[in-house]
C-alpha cells in the first residue's frame, strides 16, 4: 500500500507530466509556426513521451489500487524568442522534472516501498536521457547558430525522429 505521501506526491507527478507534454505541444506548434518543421516534430514526440510518462504513473497508482487524481493544467508559453530559447527552456524544465523524480524516489525510501522504487528508477534513468538529449539539441543548434543552410539541414535531420513507446507501456500492452 502506498503512503498517503507518496500517493499525493504521485498524483501530483502525473499532473506535472502532463503540463510538460502540454510545454512541449506548444513548442512543438511555435516551431511550426517559424518554418521549422523538423523542430516541431522533436517537439511534437517530446509531447508523445509526456503523456505516456503520465499514464505510467497512471497505470502505476491503478496498480497499487490508489485513486489517480487529475488535477487543472496551468497555462504553458505560447512563444518563444528563438529555437536555441525552446532548447534551453527544454533543458532547465529536465532538470526540474529530475528533482520532482528524486523527490518521489525519497520519499518511497523513506516508506521502504521496494516497488515504488524499482518503478522509479525507470523514471530516473528516463530523465538522464532528457537532460543529455535537451543539452546535444542546444550544442547542434549553436553549431549551426546563424548559417540558414546548416539549420535546414538540422532540421530535415529532426524531421525523421520517430516516437518510441516507452517500455513500461510496451510491456504492458504484451
Amino acid at each position: 500500500m502506498l503512503s498517503q505521501k507518496l500517493h499525493d506526491a504521485i498524483n501530483a507527478q502525473i499532473n506535472a507530466e502532463l503540463w510538460s507534454a502540454y510545454l512541449y505541444l506548444a513548442m512543438s506548434m511555435d516551431a511550426e509556426t517559424k518554418g521549422y518543421k523538423g523542430v516541431a516534430n522533436w517537439f511534437f514526440v517530446q509531447f508523445q513521451e509526456e503523456q505516456d510518462h503520465a499514464r505510467i504513473f497512471m497505470n502505476y497508482l491503478n496498480s497499487r489500487d490508489a485513486k489517480v487524481t487529475l488535477l487543472p493544467i496551468d497555462e504553458v508559453p505560447a512563444t518563444w524568442n528563438s529555437i536555441l530559447d525552446m532548447y534551453k527552456q527544454t533543458l532547465e524544465h529536465e532538470k526540474k522534472v529530475t528533482s520532482l523524480i528524486n523527490n518521489l524516489a525519497a520519499i518511497a525510501n523513506e516508506d521502504r516501498d521496494f516497488a515504488s522504487i524499482n518503478r522509479l528508477v525507470w523514471f530516473i534513468d528516463e530523465q538522464v536521457e532528457e537532460e543529455e538529449s535537451a543539452r546535444d539539441m542546444i550544442a547542434a543548434v549553436e553549431a549551426v547558430e546563424g548559417n540558414k543552410y546548416g539549420m535546414y539541414m538540422l532540421d530535415k535531420e529532426l524531421a525523421a525522429r520517430v516516437y518510441n513507446t516507452p517500455s513500461p507501456l510496451a510491456t504492458a500492452a504484451e
